[in-house]
């Protein structure tokens, strides 16, 4: 069983930074790839980034490249998303995952979800 909690949202202006992060509990974090998602107002749940067990593998969405960046601490049980050059589209709520062993961009196959944060771009 692994519990996720999520924290670092907020609102920001457009162009702005923020740094989401997911504490997670339990002994076997690093047996675990983890993902974030996010979900806008009225759409369905999108994929943003994944990153493997041990940190060097990372997938984002093509819309996020070059200005989102994830990253984990295994030591400490937490992944991050670093959030540069925001845009009022970036808007959502932001969702960390984890999967067993292998990252996905599908988040039919992630096992354990956090509870989210909201992150709001104004223009």
């Amino acid at each position: 069983q692994v519990q996720l909690v999520e924290s670092g949202g907020g609102l920001v202006q457009a162009g702005g930074s923020l740094r989401l992060s997911c504490a997670a509990s339990g002994r076997t974090f690093s047996m675990y790839a983890m993902g974030w998602f996010r979900q806008a107002p009225g759409k369905e749940r999108e994929f943003v980034a994944a990153i493997s067990r041990t940190g060097p593998g990372t997938t984002y969405v093509e819309s996020v490249k070059g200005r989102f960046t994830i990253s984990r601490d295994n030591f400490k049980n937490t992944v991050y998303l670093q959030m540069n050059s925001l845009k009022p589209e970036d808007t959502a709520v932001y969702y960390c995952a984890a999967r067993y062993e292998l990252r996905s961009s599908d988040p039919a196959q992630y096992d354990y979800w956090g509870q989210g944060t909201q992150v709001t771009v104004s223009s």
